[in-house]
């Protein structure tokens, strides 16, 4: 190739590299600047809302959110230094989201009710609830499940749009907790003094609060027995303790006042025919 061959190469490539390779330095100057805002983006996300002592799950989900969106924009500005239509592109894309979406509805119906169970909170780790069908401990609260422990120790996993879409009871919530126990006496027994048994054996146990002070009450005259409720206020940690060490001592201490506890029984009577 002759010299004169060479210059006219390098006359026609400097209009292209003039254009283009300006585009080109644009374009990774964008992509670099992008990738840069997107981990600032991702690493303030994280900041605020651990200050905000905001949960960590949601907290690295909504900072990856952030960062992937960023770094989405970056993608479709870099191509259009290329003079690549973006908006067809983009149109691609949300019709590819859009088709997704309706394939994967059940899913993101769970984890939108994850992150309304992240944001809300009706329960927190280690609570006992019940939820979904199931009642158990928390130990994990996912954007798309919930697993729970029973008390048996078998591990639940629920679908958070389960959890979410029915009634939640969350044994925890509140610092004490009323324990509901029904005691009968016989019809021949004495009301006041078996009233009195009850509610001292109420007064004596350690772990029954004076306030709300305990109720002791006649609430149906069934038929074989004169039923009372014993209801003691307990700090909700005491709760199973009270409930049987009280069923216990209902039993002791009224065997020991003479004061009997009915319990189904059938007379039979023989008659005899005359033949």
């Amino acid at each position: 190739m002759d010299q004169n061959a060479i210059q006219d190469m390098l006359k026609s490539l400097i209009p292209f590299v003039t254009t283009y390779g300006l585009q080109v330095v644009g374009a990774v100057v964008i992509l670099f600047v992008g990738k840069f805002a997107a981990g600032f983006a991702d690493s303030a996300v994280r900041k605020v809302l651990g200050k905000a002592k905001t949960d960590p799950v949601l907290a690295g989900f909504l900072a990856n959110l952030v960062r992937y969106a960023i770094l989405a924009f970056t993608v479709i500005a870099a191509l259009s230094k290329f003079g690549i239509q973006t908006t067809s592109f983009i149109a691609v894309l949300g019709a590819a989201g859009l088709a997704v979406g309706l394939a994967l509805q059940g899913s993101l119906s769970n984890f939108a009710a994850g992150v309304l169970l992240l944001i809300f909170r009706p329960f927190s780790l280690d609570d006992w609830v019940s939820a979904g069908g199931a009642t158990g401990k928390v130990v994990e609260i996912g954007i798309f499940t919930t697993t729970l422990h029973t008390g048996d120790n078998q591990k639940v996993i629920i679908p958070n749009s389960g959890v979410m879409g029915g009634n939640i009871t969350n044994v925890n919530a509140n610092p004490t907790r009323r324990v509901d126990l029904t005691a009968g006496i016989s019809y021949g027994d004495d009301i006041g003094k078996a009233k009195e048994v009850l509610e001292k054996l109420l007064a004596d146990h350690p772990k029954v609060l004076a306030d709300p002070a305990p109720k002791v009450a006649v609430v149906a005259l069934a038929d074989s027995s004169v039923n009372f409720v014993v209801r003691p206020w307990v700090n909700t940690a005491d709760y199973w303790d009270v409930y049987f060490e009280v069923t216990r001592a209902i039993k002791e201490e009224l065997d020991k006042a003479g004061i009997s506890i009915p319990f189904p029984q059938r007379d039979v009577h023989l008659h005899q025919v005359a033949n």
